[in-house]
């Protein structure tokens, strides 16, 4: 061999290593590229993120406040319900209380009218034993032939009142 192939080898060496070294820099400036692009994504992801974050907080803030006002008229229709309810009882025990009053006073006037009654049969049999003494005795009639006979309700409050007296 000559003396120059071993140069030739050390050159063909350097320059292998030259080009390894050049195809490591591309490489290394690909792979910077590619960082710089996923750095970029990873800051958009990011970014999205936080937004997301804003918006999941004033959601859960609304969603909160919401769930407040449910609760809150929840027990404004619990409160009402409540009050329906005893509305409703003091409506049935009124409407009892008047039911008995109404049946306390119809066993009175069932029997003031019985009496009433009674009192009219004997004033009307008064009347007949009267008006037939007065023909067994051939007295004259007391009233003329045109008479008109009072109204029972005005004979019975004359009646009555002559009674209280």
């Amino acid at each position: 061999m000559s003396p120059s192939a071993p140069r030739t080898r050390a050159a063909a060496a350097l320059h292998m290593k030259q080009i390894a070294l050049d195809n490591q820099g591309r490489a290394i400036r690909r792979l910077r590229a590619q960082l710089a692009i996923e750095r970029r994504g990873l800051a958009t992801l990011k970014k999205e993120l936080e937004d997301t974050q804003v918006a999941l907080k004033a959601s859960h803030k609304v969603i909160t406040g919401l769930t407040e006002i449910g609760l809150s008229m929840s027990k404004k229709i619990e409160r009402m319900k409540v009050k329906k309810q005893k509305v409703r009882a003091n409506h049935v025990e009124c409407h009892q209380k008047f039911q008995a009053r109404i049946h306390e006073t119809e066993d009175p006037m069932q029997a003031q009218h019985l009496l009433i009654e009674a009192l009219v049969d004997e004033n009307d049999s008064l009347l007949q034993t009267i008006h037939d003494l007065q023909e067994a005795n051939k007295a004259p009639a007391p009233f003329d032939g045109d008479w008109e006979e009072e109204p029972e309700e005005k004979r019975l409050r004359t009646f009555l009142w002559a009674r209280e007296r």
